[in-house]
């Protein structure tokens, strides 16, 4: 029986989505399962641009359909519903992270547009998805990354409303084919982040020139100048600090979606990893006889799980967000900065099985080894994301509140807020509800038992050792402390998506047998920190805990990673 918790585009069959979503969502693992696996290697070894894959995702109306926001559209199943697009990104993912980045470039450059009160620019973005064209997202510099406070795209007034725009834009997805480029940058005339301007411009005008594509892959990341640019009234989408917000707003929308490209590569990756692994003959029995082989795959499965239970969850809090309930601002950078890690773990678990299989050409698992270390790199790095993530510790673990229960969203709705948000700023002030309920509906499980235990350790760090003004200066320590938080949150969203699914409590045990693991890793991490003082040292240690060993629950959970030997195959 095919394992129902990971993607198998042999038995794949979203029906939970309405009829149209699921037509579209099956018809792209056909397109890609007809071209074949010898195709899809060759396409990314020799970086070739995507043409074939947009001309079918323009024939299918693919991108129109599921980024037009139902306002926008003039079809009934158009909408913004990040349960489908979360569905979508895994699908990339599994064939390859070049079809996923021009996919995920686009939700980016049309952020700035669904955000915009500008009517004209709305029509004729929505009129440009029909046709099928990619979009850009214009924010980051040579010289200054994504530091927006810097930007050196310039406008000038042109005495008539409009202005001419120059300046560069460097590491932009797309930028050698979008049909609107979204562009940030400031006024000369105005000082301040009133003077900030997002505006839309056309990657074929004149004044727009392709410089190169500053990566070796057929993911076009492009840097481009515009020189004196006629930047008219109906292609500005933002003034002043509106067009900050709309910069910082739309990486919140697009960075969600590198956690479920990171699951599609791990779930692929896996299927080789352990086909190859069953089917080798080591001094006369399989490779995975082997104690540690077994050891490791079943991490690397379990983790996995972990990663896509996360992961799920996080959509439902993204799809019931409002002015009053801000909780996928924590739940959202977790995703892209620990979804994504466990996905580099999950990778290198099973490289070390597969050893020099995983650099075969002709094999996924060669591509997937790369690709994977990107997610964590992109939409801000790992360290920037835990920082993030540590404005919500306080309240998160210390001082819950009550708030209606979140369901699970699979409904056929448009997730408007997401263009809605606001001032990006206010983090601290968010409140969460009691994430103690996740885990005491589980209390009997072994190690989410143990894990509770050390969930309960960190509160008490939070409230009696807690870094000091002084402390709170050196990042070092604090993104410890924040891998400490990240695995709570990790946990919680983990456990709530196994009570509403039913998950199999051996496959439940085995993951926070690991989450155990990491966390006391991180506490003697914390340990030896350089700053650390002697009381944090000594909650460090006393944080540790062993999991609870079961070898007959770890033989039914092996059973399930052995039976994915020869589950999928990709067609040659």
């Amino acid at each position: 029986m095919a394992d129902q918790l990971l993607f198998n585009p042999h038995t794949y069959d979203p029906a939970h989505f309405d009829p149209e979503t699921r037509r579209l969502l099956r018809a792209t693992v056909d397109w890609f399962e007809t071209r074949g696996k010898r195709r899809l290697i060759e396409d990314y070894r020799s970086r070739v641009w995507l043409e074939d894959f947009l001309a079918f995702a323009a024939k299918e109306g693919l991108f129109a359909t599921f980024l037009t926001p139902a306002a926008d559209g003039d079809r009934p199943d158009q909408r913004w519903d990040t349960a489908r697009i979360a569905a979508l990104n895994e699908i990339f993912g599994f064939y390859g992270l070049d079809y996923w980045y021009a996919w995920q470039v686009t939700i980016l450059g049309l952020g700035p547009v669904w955000q915009s009160d500008n009517a004209a620019a709305r029509a004729r973005t929505a009129e440009l998805l029909s046709q099928g064209e990619v979009f850009a997202f214009g924010l980051s510099e040579k010289s200054h990354g994504a530091d927006i406070y810097s930007t050196d795209m310039l406008l000038e007034s042109d005495g008539s409303g409009g202005f001419r725009a120059t300046g560069s834009k460097y590491y932009i997805g797309n930028g050698n084919a979008a049909g609107l480029v979204s562009v940030f940058g400031r006024r000369t005339d105005v000082e301040g982040p009133d003077g900030y301007v997002f505006f839309a411009a056309d990657s074929r005008h004149p004044a727009y020139h392709l410089v190169k594509n500053v990566v070796d892959s057929s993911k076009y990341v492009s840097e481009f100048r515009l020189t004196d640019y006629p930047v008219a009234p109906e292609d500005v989408l933002h003034t002043g600090r509106a067009a900050f917000d709309a910069a910082l707003n739309t990486v919140n929308v697009g960075k969600f979606n590198l956690c479920t490209a990171s699951i599609g590569i791990c779930e692929h990756a896996m299927y080789e990893a352990v086909t190859h692994a069953h089917n080798r003959i080591l001094y006369g029995r399989p490779v995975t006889a082997f104690p540690h082989v077994r050891r490791e795959l079943v991490d690397a499965y379990v983790r996995l799980v972990g990663m896509k239970l996360f992961s799920d969850r996080a959509v439902d809090y993204f799809r019931s967000a409002g002015p009053d309930d801000r909780r996928y601002l924590l739940f959202n950078p977790m995703t892209k900065m620990k979804v994504t890690t466990e996905g580099e773990k999950v990778i290198d678990l099973m490289w070390d099985v597969i050893a020099a299989k995983g650099f075969e050409k002709d094999n996924y698992f060669a591509q997937a080894a790369i690709e994977i270390r990107g997610l964590p790199k992109l939409e801000g790095t790992v360290h920037v994301n835990l920082a993030l993530i540590l404005k919500f510790m306080r309240n998160h673990l210390l001082d819950p509140v009550d708030h209606p229960e979140v369901p699970t969203r699979l409904d056929a709705a448009d997730d408007t807020f997401l263009f809605r948000q606001g001032p990006a700023r206010g983090l601290g002030s968010i409140r969460f509800h009691d994430w103690r309920t996740a885990f005491d509906a589980y209390a009997a499980v072994p190690n989410v038992a143990r894990f509770r235990e050390q969930a309960d350790a960190l509160c008490d760090f939070v409230t009696t050792s807690a870094p000091d003004e002084r402390q709170s200066r050196d990042l070092d320590l604090l993104l410890a402390v924040g891998q400490l938080f990240a695995l709570v949150v990790h946990g919680q969203l983990i456990l709530e998506q196994a009570r509403l699914t039913g998950l199999d409590e051996d496959v439940l045990d085995e993951l926070f047998a690991i989450l155990v693991r990491d966390f006391s890793g991180y506490a003697v991490e914390l340990h030896g920190k350089d700053s650390a003082t002697e009381r944090q040292q000594n909650w460090a240690l006393g944080a540790v805990r062993r999991p609870v060993v079961d070898e007959v629950r770890f033989a039914r959970v092996w059973e399930r990673v052995e039976a994915l030997s020869g589950a999928y195959e990709m067609a040659p």
